[in-house]
């Protein structure tokens, strides 16, 4: 049976979720799809080719159109489906972020949060500087999550205070609950930082044109 360009994407993604990033090899891919290594070049020219398509099929839903009238609920809701997406694959934000980092990946998701940007009144730049802090947020939120998820679930995570002058520190009671507490409350609070330095920079704009 030839094989597929669908079918080489489905057995690398069975290899990233079973194996993780590191393990996923060109040779590897291969022989799971009893192929020669050879084969799969016809339809990805290097293993880079390969993890950007692999990359666009993890966002491939997170830029569908978002059901709310609000440029705030547009981010939230955007930013919560790419943080999901990720975490579906076993290092997936790190795959994501270095297929952006190596420019190896469509641009859609980060659009969508550019044009949340201007609905929300930004000028066209600040729009484009916005999507791009926000989708550094959330990459560098989730690849932090998936580690330390998988730090936990290998016994290795330490319990070291975060805090260099611990127990001292003011903020070394807040240690345990960073290492401790729900990612999704430590998400939703940056998330809320965001909206509101959105929020400053348009009353700044408004009081001094």
């Amino acid at each position: 049976m030839q094989l597929r360009r669908g079918d080489v994407l489905d057995g690398a993604m069975a290899i990233l979720d079973e194996f993780g990033l590191a393990d996923l090899t060109m040779r590897r891919l291969a022989s799971s799809l009893d192929v020669q290594p050879g084969a799969l070049y016809w339809h990805f020219p290097n293993k880079q080719t390969l993890l950007g398509a692999l990359a666009d099929k993890i966002l491939e839903d997170v830029d569908a159109p978002v059901d709310t009238r609000t440029w705030d609920g547009e981010f939230l809701e955007l930013a919560h489906r790419l943080r999901l997406a990720l975490l579906a694959h076993r290092d997936g934000a790190e795959l994501v972020s270095a297929t952006y980092a190596s420019r190896m990946t469509n641009a859609r998701v980060r659009e969508s949060f550019a044009t949340a940007g201007r609905r929300s009144g930004l000028s066209r730049e600040h729009a484009e500087l916005a999507s791009y802090s926000l989708l550094y947020y959330v990459l560098g939120h989730t690849v932090d999550e998936q580690s330390r998820a998988q730090m936990e679930s290998a016994g290795a995570l330490t319990r070291a205070a975060l805090s260099p002058d611990a127990p001292h520190s003011p903020i070394a009671a807040y240690d345990e609950d960073l290492l401790d507490g729900d990612p999704v409350i430590r998400f939703d609070f940056g998330l809320s930082l965001f909206i509101d330095g959105i929020r400053a920079r348009l009353k700044e704009t408004t009081h001094h044109p």
